[in-house]
């Protein structure tokens, strides 16, 4: 399903992904840690197409990520979900109007809207939040509410950047059970986080990133730098 081939990464001759390989197939759920600047923040951005290879090959199913022109880049972010730390949620809307959001942006039916929300919102556990403005939620709400918009448009792959970065220890382990859950309904995870106790509970593959390479690629992995 996703496929880094030899890739490597220059920004302003700093080599911020150096000869970067590996796969991850459909239903995996895949941590990918390293300390901050290790290069997963640039691995994500390669899969979304932000940025593309100074040299090798990403692809994500039929597309060929470095070739996507930008008109295209929509089509190819339908089948990926996001998760931010900070949410970036629209504070002026509800939490039914941020996910809806999604969907309007995608051009769907109002018919497809109306059902569709219900559905994710519950899925997170926040039905009888719907009404609420962003301003009146917590922040493991806050970010139930980003994962429902990232889950809304049914992708493939959810990918969830530090997720757990502003949260407690509680709502942290929550927002993990959720990510599970998801996985466990056939979406792909790919988990960037440098958090330990969570990389070393979840018992799934790891990959371990350190100055820009892939040092380890280990299945039931634990995360073991310093």
């Amino acid at each position: 399903m996703i496929a880094f081939q030899n890739v490597y990464k220059k920004y302003n001759g700093h080599e911020a992904l150096i000869d970067v390989s590996f796969r991850i197939s459909p239903k995996e759920f895949v941590s990918l840690v390293g300390r901050s600047g290790a290069g997963k923040s640039t691995v994500i951005k390669m899969l979304i197409g932000e940025e593309k290879p100074t040299s090798g090959r990403v692809t994500f199913g039929r597309y060929d990520v470095n070739k996507v022109k930008p008109k295209d880049l929509p089509q190819l972010r339908r089948h990926i979900g996001t998760i931010f730390q900070d949410f970036r949620l629209l504070p002026n809307k509800t939490a039914a109007e941020n996910v809806s959001f999604a969907l309007e942006v995608a051009s769907r039916s109002e018919k497809e809207i109306e059902e569709l929300v219900p559905e994710v919102l519950d899925l997170v556990g926040l039905s009888d939040k719907a009404g609420n403005f962003i301003s009146e939620l917590s922040g493991g709400e806050k970010q139930r509410v980003a994962i429902a918009r990232a889950m809304v448009n049914r992708p493939e792959v959810i990918v969830a950047d530090e997720p757990t970065g502003n949260l407690d220890p509680f709502n942290s382990l929550e927002i993990i059970n959720l990510l599970k859950k998801i996985n466990d309904l056939g979406t792909t995870v790919i988990l960037a986080t440098h958090n330990k106790d969570i990389v070393n509970q979840l018992g799934r593959r790891v990959l371990t990133m350190e100055n820009g390479r892939l040092i380890r690629d280990e299945e039931n992995g634990r995360y073991s730098l310093a």
